[in-house]
């Protein structure tokens, strides 16, 4: 759609108009789990972390009619069902198997 309809050079932001702090995102995922929140352990910030997450998409929605086709929370699910089925590509990432293929020199 933007490389079809939008204009070069211009900067579309993608997004649900749906912000969320990180805290709300970890509460999301611990209740679509059925898990605790007992299970959330707070820690030092770093150095300029994020508090929020805010994007606006007014502009692809005014000048393209781009709208989102899932929202927050089934995306979670998706999200989480998607890990959930494809755990040997992310042990494989825990383990560090992927820093072979990264520092690859094919």
């Amino acid at each position: 759609m933007i490389v079809r309809e939008g204009t070069v050079g211009e900067v579309y932001n993608i997004g649900g108009h749906n912000e969320r702090t990180n805290l709300e995102v970890v509460k999301t995922i611990i209740k679509t789990l059925g898990k605790s929140e007992d299970l959330i352990h707070f820690v030092q910030d770093r150095p300029g972390h994020d508090r929020r997450y805010a994007i606006d998409p007014t502009k692809i929605h005014d000048t393209l009619g781009w709208y989102p086709e899932t929202d927050f929370n089934t995306g979670i699910q998706m999200t989480i069902d998607w890990y959930l089925e494809h755990q040997d590509w992310w042990q494989n990432v825990l383990s560090g198997k992927y820093l072979e293929y990264a520092h690859r020199k094919d």
